[in-house]
């Protein structure tokens, strides 16, 4: 019999699923929820708190998700519920719904750590990578935050940038640094694109992110353009002092390989929750309908948290023949 694994210390939730209204700015289109004539996919308060009171060792929650969190209209509510219990809250925003009042809020509300996305130093780049969206209005808002934290004397929360390096804006990195270093940011953390969806059961409407994984992909590009521009970034970095982290672009091999479980601890140390309140492995499968463990919200937080379902899951994690679906991910993949 399998030994019982105990509840986390860290927990990530998404206020918001849907991803094809203001906040969907992917050129592909994710998830289908929320769209027109369908409920708003949006994490119900009470649920939430429901879920949080059910983490006694919770010290780390992260509020994001497929969507923007800012848009759930009791964003700030969850943060202070989280931030009364002495949790660490951190969000993820594309920041273009941030306003003055917002702004305020991410400062007032006890929000510890906020990651802005930014995937590119220039107008044209960053808007072909996220659709609809506005470069001049993103900065204007991440000066908003800033100056929101001034105005109140406050060091939190800690605004860091996100980038995810691609083909197509690979040359704008130290670009993104220096811009970091231009609003006052003093952490970019570039990250790989996550996920490559290679596994057999993809559903079909997700096989066009299959090709944009494909083409925008740095691993099987030109190793020397890659170093190029990521020798050229750090030493950007080291000249501003803007932490800099960058992916690594070359795959660990499997098989053989170093076992599931030391390549990614995920479902042992972390729980993923869909805004449904179905369990997920982790936040790269970023969507329930690729696999699942049960519905927290419904069913309880430790009753499937131990369940068969994602026992089993740990259990082929941690031997040399992993899920599939991990397979296809950057952190298993050693590339995150």
């Amino acid at each position: 019999m399998s030994e019982e694994v105990a509840l986390p210390r860290f927990v990530q939730i998404e206020p918001v699923g849907q991803c094809n209204l203001r906040c969907r700015m992917c050129p592909i289109q994710f998830r289908g929820e929320g769209g027109p004539g369908q409920p708003r996919a949006f994490m119900d308060f009470d649920v939430f708190c429901r879920l949080i009171d059910q983490f006694p060792q919770l010290a780390e929650l992260q509020l994001q998700g497929l969507g923007e969190p800012m848009l759930h209209p009791r964003f700030f509510d969850m943060v202070r519920y989280a931030a009364a219990r002495g949790i660490a809250v951190s969000t993820n925003t594309n920041l273009t719904v941030l306003t003055d009042a917002r702004a305020r809020q991410c400062v007032e509300s006890g929000l510890h750590t906020l990651h802005a996305s930014l995937d590119g130093a220039t107008a044209d780049t960053f808007q072909a990578i996220r659709v609809r969206a506005r470069f001049e209005r993103v900065l204007r808002n991440l000066r908003r935050l800033v100056q929101a934290k001034a105005a109140l004397g406050r060091t939190q929360p800690d605004i860091r940038l996100v980038a995810v390096v691609m083909r197509r804006n690979l040359h704008e990195l130290a670009d993104l640094v220096r811009l970091a270093h231009r609003e006052s940011v003093r952490e970019l953390s570039v990250q790989h694109l996550c996920h490559d969806f290679g596994e057999s059961s993809l559903p079909e409407r997700y096989r066009p992110m299959r090709g944009f994984v494909d083409r925008e992909s740095l691993v099987g590009d030109d190793p020397q353009r890659v170093e190029r521009h990521f020798g050229a970034a750090r030493e950007t970095a080291r000249e501003l002092g803007v932490t800099l982290r960058l992916p690594n672009v070359t795959p660990r091999p499997h098989p053989p390989g170093m076992p599931g479980r030391a390549r990614c601890d995920w479902p042992w140390r972390g729980s993923y929750i869909s805004y449904d309140g179905r369990a997920m492995p982790c936040c790269m499968v970023s969507t329930p309908d690729r696999i699942h463990f049960g519905d927290m919200a419904q069913s309880g937080v430790a009753a499937v948290w131990n369940n068969e379902r994602y026992t089993a899951f740990r259990e082929q994690l941690a031997s040399a023949t992993p899920p599939e679906v991990c397979r296809s991910c950057a952190i298993y993949a050693g590339t995150f």
